[in-house]
């Protein structure tokens, strides 16, 4: 398989983000909260179009076009596990 210079480039250029996701410290209960009502649990952009009971157009998730998703999905984890092990609440209603 090659892979072309210029997407590499794209995937250095990328790095620093990534690491700063994964390296960011949930260390309170608002920064929770708001990480898992910013992050959403399913793709928004996903579709069904339907005219009568049958799906004309189906439009799939396109999240995992997103070059920061496995991140964000970590973060949002990592929100939700923050606030049941370290605060005790409820999560139901973020899932």
């Amino acid at each position: 398989m090659i892979i072309p210079i210029h997407f590499l480039s794209q995937l250095e250029l990328l790095a620093p983000i990534r690491r700063w996701l994964n390296n960011l410290e949930i260390d309170s209960p608002q920064l929770a909260h708001r990480l898992c009502n910013l992050i959403p649990s399913t793709c928004p952009f996903e579709r069904e179009i339907k005219l009568l009971p049958q799906v004309v157009i189906y439009i799939p998730p396109l999240c995992k076009i997103n070059p920061f998703y496995e991140e964000l999905v970590n973060l949002r984890f990592r929100a939700l596990c923050y606030l049941v092990d370290e605060c005790g609440l409820d999560i139901n209603s973020y899932v």
